[in-house]
């Protein structure tokens, strides 16, 4: 497929993980790509699948690395479902959830009843009466998931309550390697339950679209900045806008070269330096 011409964005939607930083190390070069676009007016967001931390933490952390950005500048995969449970789901209120604690900070705030699943009180995963007392299950990136987690939110699900993946990332980048993501949690579930998950994180479109809608901005005047052709791709492709790959994430360049149909983005590029480049940006 040939290489499309240089885009010139009015609003860039950077993912985090894997593009702003990856575990608590910060990619070289993104906060200046960040500063760059802002000095030549364009509009930046960021979009993030991992549920594990309010968007406020977010704004801090990006503070922490040279970043200015407020909360509601940053997506997460637990507002976007919290956005997407209100407008369509209104009737679950009492969740049972599998994540971490921002995740469970966020759906409190929000107003909902919602139980850690490894915290449910007397929880017998084998009997139905503490499933049934549960509207919907929600998972996320959960790093103490154990058995008897899993257990509680089988039990939850097979007695009738919601499933709700805020994302389905299988893989999860780390500066020790690649890690067990969201995906892989949510697997397990749909594996013990014979029941298939609502997803709403990336790879579906309802993130990007929330904050083209909120900015006033069309699909063709914004660019994604994404690392996994499973999700930041896929969603990108889904809401019509162009994506760059950057290869400090979850995919080496080798892989790169091998995506195909959805997960194939507009252009690759080694990291930020060569996403400035694309732009037409000089990074001081």
């Amino acid at each position: 497929m040939p290489t499309p011409p240089a885009p010139s964005p009015r609003l860039v939607i950077f993912d985090l993980d894997g593009v702003v930083y990856r575990g608590p190390e910060a990619i070289p070069g993104a906060a200046t790509l960040v500063s760059a676009l802002r000095a030549a007016g364009v509009a930046t967001r960021f979009a993030t699948n991992n549920s594990m931390a309010t968007r406020s933490a977010y704004a801090e952390r990006l503070a922490g690395l040279g970043i200015v950005a407020s909360p509601e500048e940053i997506v997460t995969s637990t507002w976007a479902t919290i956005t997407h449970l209100e407008a369509h789901e209104p009737g679950l209120r009492r969740l049972l959830a599998v994540g971490a604690e921002g995740m469970l900070a966020e759906l409190r705030h929000a107003g909902y009843d919602a139980t850690y699943a490894g915290d449910a009180a007397g929880a017998d995963w084998n009997g139905a009466p503490l499933a049934l007392a549960y509207d919907a299950v929600v998972t996320g990136l959960d790093p103490h998931v154990t058995y008897r987690t899993l257990g509680i939110a089988s039990a939850a699900i097979r007695a009738g309550a919601r499933f709700v993946a805020t994302n389905a990332d299988l893989r999860y980048p780390t500066p020790g390697g690649l890690m067990p993501g969201a995906g892989a949690i949510v697997a397990a579930l749909q594996a013990a339950t014979g029941q298939r998950p609502l997803v709403i994180g990336k790879p579906e479109p309802a993130m990007f679209q929330a904050i083209l809608e909120a900015d006033g901005i069309l699909p063709q005047q914004a660019l994604v900045i994404g690392d996994n052709p499973d999700a930041d791709v896929p969603a990108a492709r889904r809401s019509g806008i162009p994506v760059v790959l950057v290869l400090t994430g979850v995919t080496d360049a080798a892989a790169a070269a091998s995506l195909d149909g959805e997960q194939t983005p507009d252009w690759i590029a080694a990291g930020p330096a060569e996403v400035a480049d694309l732009l037409g940006l000089t990074l001081s």
